[in-house]
């Protein structure tokens, strides 16, 4: 077989959205005549912990753990923090509005800590895995981020071996949603555009999860970008729960920060419950992982607390079973400039689950192309109170008319065995082409 080091920082037994994309590769690469490699770190900061994912981990995968220093320490004192406190991404606030020292971090964290905080993590691993590569040879190399510390990690190592590379970027970089939020000095917005140029430019091969961000990637001068999306693993899935939930159960999985926080669903939400005495009764919202203040704010000004479960992080196979036994999932996509080419990646598992989704986002959007050609609910889109109010009357009626769709619309193309062959594929085709960079 051929060999692939993988530079990924989230790994099992960490949990979160970051560690599944690569975990499913890895998982099925020896299909594909790959023998993966992946180099982590031995102490990061997980945003959680989750044992259950250690059995996707293949029997025998070499895994390299190399210790990282992070200033997390240093923040969460300064921030009033606890020293057990999970630090959340992505301007996430759970307990309460930041206050005048989390704005002076976030200016720290944008300006000093570039391309981000594990930035200290990038001189040793190139200097280990440069001596390790000489002695244990690897057809390719993949750097997957957000950190983008994996990129110039992968960088350094392109720079002093050569190896071909695939640069895998599950979100952008300074096109991210949140990257104005950084308070950044002109300074620092030069370096991050330039360091982000250098990745881009020097990789074989550069890999997103979005239409629209492989759009914005060549837009940046990535000479071509390949979509291969986030996906769901069938082996997951080895039946679908057909039962009817007990409840008008709408379910949201994983983060849900302030810009994903759908004002408007609220108040049509509170509204069926004035008027509707059925709809009153069976209605339930449940949100499973971290979720901004703001949210709850917003659901008790429509009198909606009352109905509102919140579950803290599950095991990733416990909520896929919570996923299947509720009657709509949310799919919500944060309204911010670049909404067009979000793609949450539960979206996926939730078309596997064969629930409804009630996708609220950019009609015009990524998520939505994949909802609607999957056939797998209605897309509504940002602050279109009237359309939403038709749509879950509709959901409602077929959930007491026990009519709850099971659409059977083929997704084979987002299984994760299938998106494994694809990144072979690329693997192949950089690894024996004479012209690698």
């Amino acid at each position: 077989m051929k060999r692939v080091l993988i530079i990924t920082y989230y790994w099992p037994p960490s949990g979160g959205a970051g560690v599944q994309r690569w975990l499913k590769f890895v998982k099925y690469l020896r299909n594909y005549g790959w023998e993966p490699v992946v180099f982590t770190a031995r102490n990061p900061e997980a945003p959680a912990m989750d044992y259950s994912l250690l059995k996707d981990v293949p029997e025998g995968l070499e895994v390299i753990r190399q210790p990282i220093w992070e200033p997390y320490t240093f923040y969460r004192k300064f921030v009033g923090l606890r020293k057990d406190d999970k630090i959340s991404a992505g301007f996430l606030s759970e307990n309460k509005k930041p206050g005048f020292s989390e704005k002076i971090a976030v200016f720290l964290r944008g300006n000093l800590f570039i391309p981000d905080a594990r930035k200290f993590w990038i001189k040793p691993s190139v200097g280990f895995l440069t001596k390790y590569l000489r002695e244990h040879p690897v057809n390719a190399l993949v750097s997957t981020g957000p950190p983008h510390t994996t990129h110039l990690i992968a960088l350094g190592i392109k720079k002093r071996l050569g190896v071909p590379w695939l640069a895998d970027f599950r979100d952008p970089w300074t096109k991210i949603d949140f990257y104005d939020n950084l308070m950044l000095t002109p300074l620092a917005d030069r370096r991050h555009h330039r360091l982000e140029n250098a990745v881009l430019k020097a990789a074989d091969s550069i890999v997103t999860v979005s239409w629209s961000w492989a759009v914005d990637f060549e837009g940046m001068g990535a000479p071509h970008t390949e979509v291969i999306t986030n996906g769901f693993d069938p082996e997951d899935f080895p039946d679908t729960n057909s039962n009817k939930p007990a409840t008008f159960l709408l379910t949201h999985i994983g983060s849900l920060n302030k810009d994903r926080n759908p004002e408007f669903l609220w108040r049509v939400l509170g509204e069926m419950v004035k008027t509707n005495a059925t709809f009153r009764q069976l209605l339930k919202i449940r949100f499973i992982g971290k979720t901004d203040f703001r949210v709850f704010e917003s659901l008790e000004r429509n009198g909606l607390i009352g109905y509102t479960e919140k579950i803290d992080y599950v095991p990733h196979d416990e909520a896929l079973k919570l996923s299947a036994g509720s009657a709509v999932l949310l799919l919500l996509i944060n309204n911010t400039p670049n909404s067009s080419g979000i793609i949450p990646g539960k979206v996926f598992e939730y078309l596997a689950t064969r629930r409804p989704i009630l996708c609220i986002g950019p009609l015009a959007g990524d998520s939505a192309h994949i909802v609607m050609e999957a056939k797998a609910g209605p897309v509504v889109g940002f602050d279109d109170e009237a359309k939403l109010h038709n749509v879950l009357s509709e959901l409602f009626s077929q959930y007491t008319n026990s009519e709850q769709p099971q659409n059977e619309t083929s997704i084979d193309q987002y299984s994760r065995k299938v998106l494994t062959g694809n990144i072979a594929g690329l693997l192949d085709q950089i690894s024996t082409s004479p012209a690698t960079k």
